[in-house]
């Protein structure tokens, strides 16, 4: 039994918290749409722990469907401003993120997958940049053909972005895709959350520049570009059975529309506090469910014995922690 399958019922029962109106200050006019992170979203994001969910992961790869898992992890930590990193403490220099790490690991054929996408986004004004925006993607990927890494930093003009490829063709190469601030598709489950910018209320529509997944970029070997993102929220609610249990959800919606073709990614979002990510679904063949989540400091649990800790993502210890 995990811990979400334990809490299920009462979480149910309790109310949304203001982690979009709390903290914005008189000055943000109406257009504002970056969410504000007051005291609702410190009392639960700021307790030293991280929150860990474990999904039954398919996916797709050189055409075909792959079974594998993923797991994410939401976390908030000092940044600092001028090395673009997790800071040792906080203190002059740094500024308050929140990290996701999504971990993907799938079988293809005889050898396996795995996929780590990193995305930081300040719940501060920082770095020239409101608050609610990406100030860092990284990618890696490792297979037994070699691995590759892509990171792009993120300015009020532009995006940097630097790639390492084990690909002749795409080696060691950096480039400028000017424009921002914007979103990230690597952070659209920050934004399904309600935890990143722009701020989307049930019923209503925005649009954004938004830019490619580094992900999608590295697979598919085309170049990352700023694109538009249409982005939508249900105005109404149903109930949703995963693996994790049945959770009252509503939908979010973003469609993508640029260069590197037109996709759609749907979320089921946990309406209860703290909002995860119950399933999602891409355009392209790309589905996830629930299977556990809690909220741990992982980092202290690497002795032997830690890996009972997976049963409560609904995981199972192995070279692919699988369900």
């Amino acid at each position: 039994m995990t811990a979400l399958r334990s809490v299920a019922a009462a979480t149910m029962l309790l109310t949304l918290p203001c982690w979009a109106g709390e903290g914005r200050g008189d000055e943000a006019g109406s257009q504002d749409r970056s969410p504000g992170y007051g005291q609702a979203f410190w009392d639960h994001w700021g307790d030293g722990q991280a929150e860990l969910a474990g999904y039954d992961l398919t996916t797709v790869r050189y055409g075909e469907p792959r079974q594998g898992t993923a797991v994410a992890i939401f976390v908030t930590e000092p940044f600092s401003e001028a090395a673009r990193v997790k800071a040792d403490e906080a203190g002059p220099g740094t500024f308050q993120v929140l990290k996701l790490n999504l971990a993907q690991d799938f079988q293809t054929g005889i050898y396996d997958y795995h996929l780590m996408t990193s995305a930081f986004v300040a719940v501060e004004p920082a770095a020239g940049l409101p608050a609610g925006t990406p100030v860092k993607v990284s990618f890696s990927a490792q297979e037994w053909c070699g691995h590759v890494y892509q990171q792009a930093l993120f300015g009020r003009e532009a995006a940097e972005v630097n790639l390492h490829s084990y690909f002749e063709g795409e080696a060691d190469a950096e480039s400028r895709l000017a424009g921002g601030p914007g979103l990230t598709e690597d952070a659209l489950l920050v934004w399904a959350r309600g935890l990143a910018w722009p701020e989307v209320a049930p019923g209503e529509t925005a649009t954004a520049p938004i830019l490619t997944s580094l992900e999608r970029s590295r697979l598919r070997h085309r170049p990352a570009a700023w694109e538009e993102a249409e982005l939508a929220r249900a105005a109404e609610t149903r109930e949703v059975t995963v693996p994790a249990g049945t959770f009252e959800v509503e939908e979010a919606r973003a469609t993508i529309r640029g260069a590197t073709g037109e996709r759609t990614w749907t979320f089921q979002v946990e309406k209860a506090p703290p909002h995860r990510i119950v399933a999602w679904e891409t355009s392209e063949g790309e589905r996830a469910e629930l299977l556990g989540a809690d909220r741990l400091a992982y980092w202290k649990l690497n002795a032997p014995g830690g890996e009972r800790y997976l049963e409560r993502l609904g995981l199972r210890p192995g070279s692919q922690a699988s369900p």
